[in-house]
Parts: structure tokens; C-alpha cells; sequence
């Protein structure tokens, strides 16, 4: 099957620079809004069978479009939720904004043992997204669009997509309704097939960030989180 994972839309907390992982979660902002409006004509060439979004509500603001275009009733799973943040939950600095990417894509290397500070480890993080994305695969489509989240998407592809280059995708800004789609199975396994540099209606619809803490790039993460540990 093809799984398009798509990233929600531009939240009051990505322009803060927030870290903002707690149900129910912020809505869109007007560019957020923008971002979300434009995935249909973005997508028109594609076959969507199904959409599935996390319990967070900026994602299902974000897939709304997309489902009011296709007719098509969208599938709520709490699997595919933002990495909890823990201790550094609503934090806008810096530092609180690396430590929590460098833990994410330290699970990605496979130190699963590692735990986000007063939140879960790489194992609890696998366990619940495996799990959405199998019940994603079990409907049967073979193409279907998922509406997640910056850190949960990169630490889920980088740990279970096969040949994934680890360094580039912690150094590749994730942007709002940012794409990366995969194929695969969750019995066979998942291959990267392509990852977009912008949002998916354009460049002219990114805004970059002081600090957009699940989205931007984290350099030499391997090396930082070595010292971290």
C-alpha cells in the first residue's frame, strides 16, 4: 500500500515556538488554514481510499479539505498522536526543543531503552504508532493519507522505513502539511519512496521558523545525543 503521511497544518504553537503535545491540542492559524485548503488540488492526481487522523484536533482541521473533496468520512486514531512530551511539555526553549528531537531520533538509531524526560520511551512511541498504522493497513486501501505530527512522523519513518538515511531526516526541516510517503506493509515492511521540501501546496504557503520544535533540523543528532545520554 502507499501511506502519505502528511504533517497538520500551521498551529498558534508552531509560530510561538512551543512544545505542544497535550489532548486536545491548539487549532490552525490562518496560514495553518491556507495550508490545509490547498491539499486537495496538491493531491488531485493522487488515489486516496481513506484518511486517517490523529486525536488531536489540528489534524483533523487539517484533513478537513482534503475529506470534504473526496467524500470521504476520515478514521480517528489515538496511535498516530504527537510524542508526548513529558517534563519539557509547553517549553519555548531552545535547548528543551533539542533534547526532545535528539530522544525521538535516538529511538530512530534503535536506543528504544531511552525515555523522554517524565514521558515515554522508544518502545511505548512504537508500540501505539505500529499499531495505528496496522489498523490503518487492515482497511484494506491502497492508498491512504494520514494526517500526523512532525516528530511522531520522523521518528516513526526514520526507526521502520528500510535504507532511511537517519542523519538527513533529522536535518531536514519537516514543514507544515509537509509529505513523506512510503510504501510497503506493516507484515513486509516500509520503504521511503519520496519526502516533499515545503508544504504541499508550494513554497509560497512555508513560513519559516525561529523554533518550530517537531518540525526543524537537528545537526550531528548522533553526536548530541551520545553526549546527552
Amino acid at each position: 500500500m502507499r501511506l502519505l503521511l502528511v504533517r497538520h497544518g500551521q498551529t498558534p504553537s508552531n509560530v510561538a515556538g512551543l512544545l505542544d503535545t497535550a489532548l486536545p491540542g491548539p487549532g490552525l492559524t490562518h496560514l495553518g488554514r491556507a495550508q490545509a485548503a490547498a491539499i486537495p488540488t496538491a493531491l488531485a492526481d493522487r488515489p486516496v481510499d481513506g484518511v486517517a487522523v490523529s486525536t488531536l484536533v489540528r489534524t483533523s482541521l487539517t484533513a478537513g479539505p482534503l475529506v470534504a473533496h473526496r467524500g470521504i468520512e476520515p478514521v480517528v486514531l489515538d496511535g498516530l498522536r504527537e510524542i508526548d512530551a513529558g517534563d519539557l511539555e509547553g517549553s519555548a526553549d531552545h535547548d528543551h526543543h533539542m533534547r526532545y528531537l535528539e530522544t525521538v531520533f535516538a529511538w530512530g538509531r534503535g536506543d528504544l531503552r531511552r525515555r523522554m524526560p517524565g514521558g515515554p520511551d522508544g518502545h511505548g512511541f512504537l508500540d501505539r504508532y505500529d499499531d495505528a498504522v496496522a489498523q490503518v493497513a487492515a482497511t484494506g486501501w491502497a492508498s491512504a493519507v494520514v494526517v500526523s505530527h512532525g516528530a511522531a512522523i520522523r521518528s516513526w519513518v526514520a526507526a521502520r522505513a528500510v535504507g532511511v538515511d537517519l542523519e538527513a531526516i533529522a536535518s531536514t526541516p519537516l514543514a507544515n502539511t509537509g509529505l513523506m510517503e512510503l510504501e510497503g506493509h506493516p507484515t513486509s515492511g516500509w520503504r521511503l519512496v519520496r519526502a516533499s521540501d515545503g508544504p504541499l501546496g508550494g513554497r509560497h504557503l512555508d513560513a519559516p521558523l525561529a523554533d518550530d520544535p517537531a518540525g526543524e533540523p537537528v545537526d550531528e543528532v548522533e553526536e548530541q545525543a551520545e553526549h546527552e545520554a
